[in-house]
């Protein structure tokens, strides 16, 4: 498949499909998805080892949060895309795409939130390091919709737009849906190229460059537990907004023209705002220490008491009274 840039002369030559023997086949988009799981795992890994986590406990959260991932994204998908499913087997073709990342991240979270409670691990400090390890997996992974040549947007005359015959393909099969919703898109063809928004290139560096400033804010600014994944939650859900207003193929709410993930992405920025600056507040007020990822406290009430530094006791110097030096008196004759 030929993909054209505008500010390129000549196109670029993709395959969906990164491996085929007989009928099995691996599609990019999977290589993709799985190379920037397996970067946000090293990332996540090596930050655990710098806070002091337990090997075992990590991987038991990275295996329930992978699960509560891959169930929530797919599930996510389905539900909003029912109309798409001829068999409930296609419900399970998860390598032929269809998994949203909105679903991804509610269902890792619901999973790593189960383990932590039997492990008795920090869930909020869990999440900060969690928060920067998302950002590596889904720049990366959003580079699969490159290859499958989705999660595009609508056309544009910018340097950077896209054209090839898969979104002109989208464009024209889906006139109907366009019309429905109020969207205007032309497809044009390889001689009269209409290009459109890349989506997915403007996701991805959006995440990479939140990543960048989150990692930095962690080493330089971190003051509570949880504070990266509100900051997290305010910096996707604000790029994803935007983003998801541009693209052609949204997942909209029943009949209607509001779409699914640009409704969540503002609740999320707002949502995340107000707890930012309510715990900001709060730890102005009653200062602590970030609590260790492996400590938990037994209960509320032993989260909230104030620190009190402990004082080691002052050394009390005895000093040995000085020895008496008895005056020699001399013997008075005896009258």
């Amino acid at each position: 498949m030929q993909v054209f840039f505008r500010m390129f002369e000549n196109p670029i030559t993709i395959n969906a499909t990164a491996l085929e023997v007989g009928n099995f086949t691996i599609q990019w988009y999977g290589v993709l998805i799985a190379f920037g799981f397996l970067l946000a795992v090293l990332f996540g890994g090596r930050m655990a080892h710098n806070w002091k986590m337990s090997l075992d406990k990590m991987v038991d959260v990275l295996i329930g949060g992978t699960i509560g991932g891959v169930v929530g994204a797919r599930l996510y998908y389905v539900l909003f895309n029912l109309g798409s499913m001829n068999n409930f087997f296609d419900i399970f073709r998860i390598w032929e795409g269809g998994l949203a990342i909105y679903g991804g991240i509610i269902g890792g979270l619901l999973g790593a939130f189960i383990v932590t409670r039997f492990n008795k691990l920090n869930f909020l400090n869990l999440m900060d390091l969690a928060a920067m390890s998302f950002l590596i997996g889904q720049g990366i992974g959003r580079w699969g919709n490159f290859t499958n040549q989705e999660a595009f947007g609508g056309n544009t005359n910018l340097p950077w737009g896209m054209w090839s015959q898969a979104t002109a393909n989208y464009i024209n099969a889906n006139q109907g849906m366009f019309a429905q919703h109020g969207i205007e898109a032309v497809a044009g063809n390889v001689f009269e190229r209409a290009y459109v928004h890349p989506t997915f290139l403007y996701e991805s560096l959006w995440v990479l460059l939140g990543f960048g400033l989150l990692y930095l804010f962690c080493r330089k600014w971190r003051s509570f537990s949880g504070q990266l994944i509100l900051l997290y939650g305010m910096w996707y859900g604000a790029g994803r907004f935007v983003i998801e207003g541009l693209r052609l193929d949204p997942l909209f709410i029943g009949g209607s023209s509001v779409r699914v993930s640009q409704l969540l992405s503002g609740l999320l920025v707002l949502g995340c705002a107000a707890a930012f600056v309510y715990f900001t507040l709060k730890f102005k007020k009653n200062p602590r220490p970030i609590e260790g990822i492996d400590f938990f406290p037994d209960s509320p009430a032993e989260a909230e008491q104030p620190v009190v530094e402990e004082v080691a006791p002052e050394e009390v110097v005895v000093e040995e009274p000085a020895e008496e030096i008895a005056e020699e008196v001399p013997n008075e004759p005896i009258a």
